[in-house]
């Protein structure tokens, strides 16, 4: 990946890590990052040459106006069918990081339990 797209994916993986009860994991050989036993992002294989930055998000709310865009597909393996939605930007498509932590919570608060979800939204130091 470019540096850029190497930036943007190092950020939004420590977003995901910082949310209550997140860590990260590598079934099948890729990370993803779970809330519980809970995947909530799918980043994809780290040893992949890549020139793009993709990574899969739950999406019940945003998920229908995000797959409008040329950078959306529904996940694979039938997880489409229940919200999921991968993203794939070069890196002259990359929205702004805003947004796609926007996303990253929203798959989040889609699967962490409601102890967690009243925990973020206590916290002061939430940015999102």
């Amino acid at each position: 990946m470019s540096k850029k797209l190497d930036k943007a994916f190092d950020a939004l993986l420590d977003f995901a890590l910082e949310l209550p009860g997140a860590h990260e994991d590598h079934p099948w050989g890729e990370t993803v990052v779970k809330v519980n036993k809970k995947v909530f992002v799918f980043t994809g294989r780290p040893d992949q040459t890549r020139r793009q930055l993709s990574f899969s998000v739950k999406l019940p709310s945003s998920g229908p106006f995000v797959l409008d865009q040329p950078y959306a597909t529904p996940t694979g393996y039938g997880l489409g069918k229940s919200g999921w939605v991968t993203l794939r930007f070069t890196t002259k498509e990359l929205p702004g990081l805003p947004l796609l932590c926007e996303w990253i919570e929203e798959s989040y608060r889609a699967v962490a339990p409601k102890k967690l979800i009243k925990q973020l939204d206590a916290d002061p130091s939430d940015s999102a």
